[in-house]
């Protein structure tokens, strides 16, 4: 094996990488996003890939806050409508089945939110909230200076870290403890 693959090197740039996205996420993004999170009846998520990985790992983290949420796609997922929410990834600011999921929830009247690394894109103009994540990621990685994470990873790595650190804020401002989290984990494992 080569000398050049530093595995602490390598973890220590990664690191540096994400921390430095966290830098550059405007201060009220945190608290805009817990504000329209609370403001929902009933939460679904949607993402495609990893990015849909990190949104179902975020919708669990919603689901252990004892809030109304469900992930697109399984069959206990209810009707979206008024006072409900539809929290969608599009880091590279755009995919078609987003942009369909997201014209559905808004015809009943539901509000849409749209994290994404491309503000600009079709979906994020789209949506009625805007949660601006500004890390790489395959729109992006190729031409110029690159992340060392493959392939967008940056983004997903971001958007792991950023959704639990929302969920402590939302721990926080509805006044729960780690142990009633935990109480909601499931037992069915």
């Amino acid at each position: 094996m080569s000398n050049t693959l530093d595995f602490h090197g390598m973890a220590a740039q990664a690191m540096n990488e994400i921390g430095a996205v966290f830098k550059d996420i405007h201060p009220d993004t945190p608290r805009r996003l817990c504000e329209t999170i609370l403001n929902a009846k009933r939460i679904a998520t949607y993402g495609v890939g990893r990015e849909g990985l990190m949104m179902k790992a975020f919708c669990m983290r919603l689901m252990h806050l004892g809030l109304d949420a469900h992930v697109v796609g399984d069959m206990t997922t209810p009707h979206l409508g008024a006072g409900d929410l539809l929290i969608v990834s599009a880091g590279p600011g755009e995919f078609s089945t987003v942009l369909a999921l997201m014209g559905v929830a808004k015809r009943d009247g539901a509000t849409t939110l749209c994290i994404t690394a491309q503000p600009n894109g079709p979906a994020p103009r789209q949506a009625d909230v805007v949660i601006h994540l500004p890390a790489q990621t395959m729109a992006n990685d190729t031409g110029g200076p690159t992340s060392l994470l493959p392939m967008g990873s940056l983004y997903e790595a971001v958007q792991l870290v950023f959704f639990d650190l929302i969920s402590i804020m939302l721990r926080e401002m509805t006044n729960q403890s780690p142990a009633q989290m935990r109480d909601r984990h499931t037992n069915l494992e």
